[in-house]
């Protein structure tokens, strides 16, 4: 007769307590699995937010190859525009949007003017400000060589007093909404000067190449940060606001014995070729800025000769001739 053994048993109460397991996980599965797609769902609309913000906030500071670090260049260009020109500032971010990063370089640009004063445009350019963040209002009323520049300037100091390193922008430009800046070049020209006392630009009168006897262009100048802070505190030019805004700026410099640093990018920098006139020039590949777009054809005519287009992908969702 065989002795008992008791291995039977010994699979029953395993098997058993599995059951019982299954049946318990299927009695919760319902709602921890409704809840972990509740998470999950949450998890993906955040990032989903924070990716959205993140490209809304830094929408033309696309040209910056990483986080703003001490050895980069960092130049703020201010687009003084006004505010219905809503048409003019989208047309514009496309055109500085789609120019590729610059390594080693972070440039920001903004579109800068003064207090709003109609119902529509509290509405429409908050909405940009939303979408983009890339607008100054300042605290003036709406002119053109009434003090506006000054306003631009003066106010810098204050407006990115909280970055986390110093200076904010190593340099700070004015820029008419009819010029295109290539800025890569642009960048490139400003790599090797000085990050103090610079005044840069395309000198006036047309014929002269000497940046020390007159001013820049209104098209577009820059200085270094040290003269925005000038500007900010010096009583020069908030005594003298009136008259052709890049006159008057070069007027400031000359009075205040600022700019010991200049730099002339002529013919880099020019009027487009039509009509000629003494200050333009032909469209060519070292230019940095071209100035008087009036006018779409104007603009398309630079755009096709510069080939902006020219990292187009191909797709089946398009064909472009």
């Amino acid at each position: 007769m065989k002795k008992y053994r008791p291995y039977g048993r010994r699979f029953i109460i395993p098997s058993f307590s599995c059951i019982i397991f299954l049946c318990v996980l299927a009695s919760i599965n319902e709602i921890g699995f409704d809840s972990f797609l509740k998470v999950g769902r949450c998890a993906l609309s955040q990032a989903t937010i924070s990716s959205n913000s993140s490209s809304a906030t830094n929408f033309l500071s696309v040209n910056s190859s990483s986080l703003s670090t001490n050895n980069e260049i960092r130049i703020l260009i201010g687009i003084l525009t006004l505010p219905d020109q809503y048409q003019k500032r989208h047309f514009l971010r496309l055109i500085y949007g789609t120019q590729p990063p610059i390594m080693g370089a972070k440039v920001d640009i903004k579109f800068v003017f003064c207090n709003l004063t109609k119902e529509d445009q509290k509405v429409l350019v908050a909405l940009e400000i939303m979408r983009y963040d890339d607008i100054i209002i300042l605290n003036c009323q709406e002119n053109m060589n009434k003090g506006k520049t000054y306003t631009y300037f003066s106010s810098l100091p204050e407006i990115f007093s909280d970055q986390p390193y110093y200076p904010p922008y190593h340099y700070v430009m004015k820029a008419d909404d009819d010029t295109y800046i290539r800025l890569e070049n642009f960048v490139e020209s400003l790599r090797t000067l000085p990050r103090e006392d610079l005044y840069y630009g395309y000198v006036i009168p047309c014929p002269s190449m000497n940046p020390f006897v007159h001013y820049m262009s209104g098209m577009g100048y820059l200085v270094s940060w040290d003269i925005a802070e000038w500007i900010r505190d010096s009583n020069i030019p908030k005594n003298h606001l009136e008259g052709p805004e890049d006159k008057v700026f070069g007027e400031w410099l000359r009075d205040g014995h600022r700019g010991k640093h200049r730099y002339n990018a002529k013919w880099s920098m020019y009027n487009f070729p039509e009509p000629p006139t003494r200050c333009t020039h032909e469209l060519w590949p070292d230019t940095i800025a071209v100035h008087l777009l009036k006018n779409q054809k104007k603009w398309i005519q630079t755009l096709t000769y510069f080939n902006v287009t020219r990292d187009l992908k191909p797709s089946k969702l398009y064909h472009i001739p």
